[in-house]
């Protein structure tokens, strides 16, 4: 569904480029991520792939179609929700959608279903001025959805939601690759990675540097073992750690299975964070590591 080989992309007057022989391919009904930070080339590469920044160098496709053959009707197939929602405050929330749908040549999602499903149908004729900030990500998100694009860009979709409303979306999101549908993500949040994508690419300086699914990256990034908690004979909790090559042949595991009271058992992989600094040298609060 999208295929990019060695692109490349230089805002005017800059001196070196922003993305720099970039190459990955995302499947269809796949959800990868594209992950980084800052000033990595992000945007750049989600703007060259929705047509906006177009004088770029190398291979872009996008529905088996080089970007440059693709006319207007591109964009009755992709569907674009970024960080930061641009909405008709002085118009409702239905307004809004009803609005957007307009612009499509092809058929739309029901409005009504949209709104119920991100909880926002009791607010669906109340002017988006007055919506909160998770209320405008929400109606954000279905806009996205609004012509069912087969290809959706989203940026930090989650962004401002309580728990609930994060869980919603995401359940919407796993839908829509149920549906067949291709998914770009863009985001901060490896919670949200570790839940939705089956892989995803990090770009360091306009460079990718590596593309694997989220288990085999933390299996790389963490320690062969185990972590064990368990209660000590004379009362308080000791954790032990095991190799995990063999620890079925290791007799003292056995016996602390045999013989305690065993309160918890953790593979020593390494979290998505862990893997963010490892792979990009920066922390996601900031600064380099």
């Amino acid at each position: 569904m999208i295929r990019v080989e060695n692109l490349t992309y230089t805002y005017p007057g800059a001196s070196s480029p922003a993305v720099a022989g970039t190459s990955f391919s995302v499947c269809p009904g796949e959800i990868f991520g594209l992950l980084g930070p800052s000033g990595a080339g992000k945007s750049t590469t989600q703007r060259v792939l929705t047509r906006q920044n177009r004088r770029f160098l190398g291979t872009v496709e996008v529905l088996s179609k080089p970007l440059d053959r693709w006319d207007h009707s591109f964009y009755e197939h992709i569907g674009v929700g970024f960080e930061l929602p641009n909405h008709y405050v002085k118009l409702t929330g239905r307004e809004n959608l009803a609005f957007f749908a307009s612009l499509y040549d092809g058929p739309t999602r029901d409005i009504d279903d949209l709104l119920e499903r991100v909880g926002l149908a009791g607010a669906a004729d109340e002017r988006v001025a007055e919506y909160s900030k998770g209320m405008k990500m929400r109606l954000n998100f279905v806009r996205a959805l609004i012509n069912d694009p087969m290809v959706l860009f989203l940026d930090e979709p989650t962004a401002g939601l309580d728990p609930v409303n994060a869980s919603v979306l995401k359940d919407m999101i796993r839908a829509e690759r149920v549906r067949g549908r291709t998914i770009l993500l863009t985001t901060h949040n490896m919670a949200d990675v570790e839940e939705l994508c089956d892989r995803v690419g990090f770009l360091v300086a306009g460079e990718m540097r590596v593309i694997d699914a989220p288990q085999e990256l933390k299996a790389r990034y963490g320690r062969r073992s185990v972590r064990v908690e368990y209660v000590d004979a004379s009362g308080p909790v000791a954790t032990v750690e095991f190799p995990l090559d063999g620890l079925g042949r290791n007799p003292a595991f056995i016996r602390l299975l045999e013989e305690r009271q065993v309160r918890s058992i953790h593979s020593q992989e390494a979290g998505l964070n862990e893997v963010f600094r490892h792979v990009t040298g920066v922390g996601l609060t900031g600064g380099t590591e």
